[in-house]
């Protein structure tokens, strides 16, 4: 998983963070190149929330909403054991 992929799941814009912030996106991209993406995470957590306020993933605005003519979810049949 690159960087961008990783900013990508968090639903950060990359390029907009990248151009705004460049000395705190090339931190943590050396730092994301030395950690598992779960440690970088965890060390990251409560700065990664502020820099998704900041830099929103344009596509997750945009996300298309489910198709109401869904079909309508059969219900359980009761299973009942044997009267004998």
């Amino acid at each position: 998983m690159t960087f961008e992929e990783y900013l990508v799941s968090k639903k950060i814009e990359a390029s907009a963070f990248k151009q705004q912030q460049p000395a705190e996106y090339e931190g943590w991209q050396q730092e994301f190149a030395q950690l598992h993406p779960n440690s970088f995470t965890a060390q990251k957590l409560f700065l990664i929330n502020k820099i998704r306020r900041a830099f929103p993933l344009k596509e997750a605005e945009a996300a298309p909403a489910p198709p109401a003519s869904a079909p309508a979810a059969k219900p359980k049949p009761i299973m009942r054991p044997k009267m004998n």
